[in-house]
């Protein structure tokens, strides 16, 4: 495997995932979100990981593993990998706490709140304060693992496939920026230090490309590439449609949502069109 190439996809990762920094940022910064920004945002990343998982990735994994195994045995490998990544995220997302998951749905305007918009239990007991801080740090490494692991997959196999999806999944993490941030205000009181541990989570996404490719390098074939590249599809698909699109249709109008949808998939479409 060319070195250039592993060094490309590990920053394609590390840039991606740091992005969660301009999240906390925003929360930082700003003290109103704008929520039809990030609507069409959402959307737009939502239509690129939709588009490029089923016109490319998927079809990606198929010829791969039918070149492997076979017609018919590749075609159940790929659909198989498939909802087993699906799966896999599913049931990340069912392990979480729902307040301490940095997907569920957070504003800039709750940190001025403060500590009143908690419970009234935790809002005066710091050992739960404490708590739900270090479930939501969890919670966020647990998260970004498979996407760093998805970035990175895809731009191991093409380059500009990468790119596309780092972007993708960067945007993604803009918003997940701002709802990491909230819960660890809360946990901590200090804006400043939520802001700097929102930025580090964001680390988790290299670090899951970098355990995932350390432990998986020794048994790198085909069919292994094939299945796991059919599984970050099925990652990508449901992210879009668990957690991107309704939460792009909470933050703004139903059109922002759809708009950025097909935008993403149209400049994705295009992308892959110019690179022919």
């Amino acid at each position: 495997m060319d070195t250039g190439t592993v060094v490309f996809a590990f920053a394609l990762t590390l840039l991606a995932g740091l992005s969660t920094g301009i999240g906390a940022a925003v929360a930082f910064f700003t003290r109103q979100t704008n929520t039809k920004v990030l609507s069409v945002a959402l959307g737009f990343s939502a239509g690129v990981m939709l588009y490029v998982s089923f016109v490319e990735i998927f079809a990606k994994a198929r010829d791969t593993l039918t070149q492997a195994l076979g017609e018919g045995a590749g075609t159940w490998a790929t659909v198989g990998a498939f909802f087993a990544g699906m799966g896999l995220i599913a049931l990340i997302d069912r392990l979480v706490p729902n307040y301490e998951n940095p997907h569920e749905l957070h504003s800039v305007e709750e940190m001025d709140a403060g500590l009143c918009n908690l419970p009234r239990n935790e809002a005066h007991d710091f050992a739960k304060l404490k708590r739900t801080g270090m479930m939501a740090a969890v919670a966020i490494a647990v998260h970004n693992f498979p996407e760093g692991l998805a970035t990175f997959t895809a731009a191991l196999s093409d380059p500009g496939l990468g790119l596309a999806i780092a972007v993708a999944v960067a945007i993604h993490n803009i918003p997940e920026g701002i709802a990491v941030s909230v819960p660890l205000f809360y946990a901590t009181g200090d804006r400043k230090k939520s802001f700097r541990l929102a930025f580090l989570s964001g680390l988790a996404e290299p670090v899951g490309a970098g355990v995932g490719f350390l432990l998986l390098l020794p048994f790198f074939t085909p069919t292994l590439f094939g299945c796991l590249f059919a599984s970050v599809a099925g990652i990508m698909v449901f992210i879009s449609l668990d957690q991107l699109l309704p939460a792009a249709e909470e933050y703004g109008a139903h059109h922002h949502c759809i708009f950025g949808a097909v935008l993403g998939m149209g400049v994705m479409a295009l992308s892959l069109l110019l690179l022919l």
